[in-house]
Parts: C-alpha cells; sequence; structure tokens
C-alpha cells in the first residue's frame, strides 16, 4: 500500500512539473493573445436581437390561442412570425389608455396591415372615477388581485390595467361574433390590445358627431345603431358609455368602438340604467338632426323588454 501512495505522489509531482514547463514554452505576450481570445469567445455582453427595420418583432407569436381574434381569422391579419411592428403615430389619448396606429409587414413581401394598438396606462385609473360603476358585478379570480385593486396599490394598478384589457378584448371578440359591428380584435398581450383599424390608408374614419348626414343616411345610422343595441342586448350587454363620440362612421357603416366599461345588464346593479343612458346619449344625437324622438322612445322599450325577456 505504501508502495502505491508513492507511486501517486510521484504522478502529482510530475504533473505540476509539466504544467510549469507548458507555461514556459509560451512567451508573455503569446500567454496575453490567447486570455484574450478566450475572453471573446464567452463575451456575454448585450445583443441587439431587434428587428433589421421596423420599431419591434410582431408580438403575434407571444399571444396564447385564446388571446388571439377568433377564427376564421381575416385574409389580412399578418401571422408570419417574421413580421416586424411599426410605430405610425398616435391615433387617440384617453383616460385610461391610449391608441396607436401601427403597420405589421413582412420585410421584401407586400404582406402588410394597418392595425390600432391600444395601450392601457395603469396610473391613468385615477381619473377614471367612476369605473367601480362600470366593473359592479365582475369579480378578481384571486382575493390578494382583488384587494390590491382596492386599496389601489402599485400592484393593484397594474393589475386593474391588465383587466380593463382583457374585458375590450372579450368584449370585441363576444360582439364580433354576434354580429355587432366592432373593430375585429386582432390579439391582447398583457395591458396592449390590438385590433382592426377603422380607416382609410393611414386616416382614421370620422366619428358620428363629426358627420353631416343627409336625410338618407341618417335613418341608415339609426338603423344600423338599433340593430347593434338589439345584438348587444341579446348577449346581455349594454355599452356603457355609448354616444357619437365613440362610435365611427366607415363607408356608411356605424361601428362601435371603446369597449372597456362594457356592462354585463344582469350582474351589475346599475346595469338598465347603464342600458337607458346608451340610448338617451346616442340617440339625442340622432333627434337633434331630425329623427323623430318616439323612434328614440320606441326603441328603449323594445330593449328593456327583451333584455328583461332573456
Amino acid at each position: 500500500m505504501a508502495r502505491k501512495s508513492n507511486s501517486i505522489s510521484e504522478f502529482e509531482s510530475t504533473r505540476r512539473r509539466r504544467r510549469l514547463d507548458e507555461d514556459e514554452i509560451f512567451s508573455p505576450e503569446e500567454l496575453a493573445r490567447f486570455e484574450a481570445m478566450r475572453s471573446e469567445d464567452f463575451d456575454e455582453g448585450p445583443v441587439d436581437d431587434g428587428p433589421p427595420a421596423g420599431d419591434r418583432w410582431s408580438i403575434w407569436d407571444q399571444s396564447e390561442p385564446l388571446q388571439r381574434g377568433p377564427r376564421p381569422w381575416p385574409e389580412w391579419v399578418v401571422t408570419d412570425l417574421g413580421a416586424v411592428d411599426y410605430e405610425l403615430g398616435v391615433l387617440k389619448t384617453g383616460k385610461e389608455a391610449d391608441v396607436f396606429l401601427i403597420e405589421r409587414a413582412v420585410p421584401g413581401t407586400d404582406r402588410a396591415v394597418l392595425m390600432a394598438s391600444k395601450r392601457y396606462r395603469s396610473a391613468q385609473h385615477t381619473q377614471f372615477n367612476r369605473a367601480g360603476d362600470y366593473t359592479a358585478g365582475r369579480s378578481a379570480r384571486r382575493s390578494r388581485d382583488r384587494r390590491a385593486m382596492e386599496k389601489r396599490t402599485t400592484f393593484g394598478l397594474e393589475q386593474a390595467a391588465g383587466r380593463w384589457a382583457a374585458a375590450e378584448f372579450d368584449a370585441l371578440t363576444r360582439l364580433h361574433d354576434a354580429g355587432v359591428a366592432v373593430p375585429y380584435p386582432v390579439q391582447i398581450l398583457g395591458t396592449e390590445v390590438i385590433m382592426e383599424f377603422i380607416g382609410d390608408d393611414r386616416v382614421a374614419a370620422p366619428r358620428l358627431a363629426e358627420t353631416r348626414p343627409d336625410e338618407a343616411e341618417l335613418e341608415s345610422l339609426w338603423d344600423q345603431a338599433c340593430e347593434n343595441l338589439r345584438l348587444m342586448v341579446e348577449q346581455g350587454f349594454a355599452h356603457g358609455d355609448l354616444s357619437s363620440y365613440n362610435t365611427v362612421v366607415h363607408e356608411g357603416r356605424l361601428v362601435v368602438l371603446d369597449l372597456p366599461q362594457i356592462v354585463d345588464i344582469y350582474a351589475n346593479p346599475k346595469g338598465f340604467q347603464f342600458l337607458g343612458r346608451d340610448v338617451e346619449n346616442l340617440g339625442s344625437w340622432f333627434t337633434a338632426r331630425g329623427l323623430d324622438r318616439i323612434e328614440v322612445d320606441e326603441l328603449l322599450a323594445e330593449l328593456m323588454v327583451l333584455a328583461k325577456a332573456r
């Protein structure tokens, strides 16, 4: 056993000597050069993985299947993983969100589409004083989230922003499937909702309040407003803030916008009040331009009967 131990000792001594001998083979300059090469091989500095053009890679693949628009996807929706998003400016600012115009395009091809990107700003919810009226009847899945939102902590504000975005995306999806004239919801990721852009080229469609329809056009737009409201009530919803300022007219079609505050008529204690206010606010714009007031009253009566019959 002693002999074996001596052999191991001799081996270790020889290995240490060889290590010293190898160092003596190279000059200090050569050793420094080898060390520099080794550092370059393992340099883990910051890497720019952004797209060669555009402001960011498309976020389409970052959304889960249920966070994308209802199938079948329209032909204009760009799903290519190599697509990039371009920021083209601000379309609208609001109390709870800003809406941007973006273009999603596939470099080197003619595949491109303009879309509206609505981004919720949690810090601004402090200006939305009546948020509780709209969210009554909605419940947070986790009690921790609910308490944080009630106390308006930083975490709670972030959760609230996400819930506003999710509420709008869900409303757009359900109403689109029901046939209501709303923008097609492309996807949601966090507090950003991307939807169909309603307009021509890079110019957004005018709000109803900005239009000057003739008698025939006014009647057509009113008929469309009535049908949209009927379809919403059939789904159990009131818009909650419907007016001539969050509806737009594009090629004669009345499109309903801004749905984060959508109200469940039955779960919300003020659900029927919100429905009545929607009809009154939108109807007053039409009556100011020649529509007979009785048509507004008849619509409200019809919707109330329809809602109570569900």
